[in-house]
This record gives structure tokens, C-alpha cells and sequence, in this order.
């Protein structure tokens, strides 16, 4: 049984599951909404909510930490200049799950990811 263990697997191991959240979290600083399934959108969120507290600070220490995560320069610039400031009067929440039914191959639960504007 999985008493007290946090978070999904998805079927990864943990260098693979760490590489698509960075990857889940840039598209959605840079596009601002990504269609993915239920499962990836709910490991996802903390961690892009995360990455926008981040921006929303706008030091040197938390944009390394950025660069650090996400491994893009251009994403957290986008980050650091667009998007931290666009919710510096929002205490939280900035992203939200927008469910769209099963997919077409596998009947996996398809939702948006999107920043809450």
C-alpha cells in the first residue's frame, strides 16, 4: 500500500517524470494553456503555480532557481517579464483545470492546463 507517499509516478522513472513537468510547466508559461490528460494537468499545477510565485518575486535568487527547474532561459525571461508580473496583485491561483472529455484513443481524461487571466 501507498501510506503517505505524495505524488503520481505516471508510469515513469523519476529522471523521465522530473523532465516532463519542467517540460508541462514551460509550455505553460509560454503558450499560457496546454491541452494534456487529467493525471500529467494535477502532478503539473503545484509546480507551474510554483514557477509563477517564483517570477512574481522577480530576485536574482529565485531566477536562478527558474533556470534551475526549467532548464530555459527564454521560458523564464518570459516568466520574469510576462507572466510574474501579470499576477502580482493575485495571491495564488493563477492556473486552472478546464476538463474536456475522454480522448479519441485511449479514452484518457483530456483537459487545458490554462493561466487564469
Amino acid at each position: 500500500m501507498r501510506h503517505q507517499r505524495a505524488g503520481k509516478k505516471l508510469g515513469r522513472d523519476s529522471a523521465h517524470r522530473r523532465a516532463l513537468y519542467a517540460n508541462l510547466a514551460g509550455a505553460l508559461i509560454e503558450h499560457g494553456r496546454i491541452r494534456t490528460t487529467e493525471a500529467k494537468a494535477k502532478a503539473v499545477k503545484p509546480i507551474a503555480e510554483q514557477m509563477i510565485t517564483l517570477g512574481r518575486r522577480g530576485d536574482l535568487a529565485a531566477r536562478r532557481q527558474a533556470i534551475a527547474y526549467l532548464r530555459s532561459r527564454d521560458i523564464v525571461h518570459k516568466l520574469f517579464a510576462d507572466v510574474g508580473p501579470r499576477f502580482v496583485d493575485r495571491p495564488g491561483g493563477y492556473s486552472r483545470i478546464v476538463k474536456l472529455g475522454p480522448r479519441q484513443g485511449d479514452a484518457a481524461e483530456m483537459v487545458y492546463l490554462e493561466l487564469v487571466d
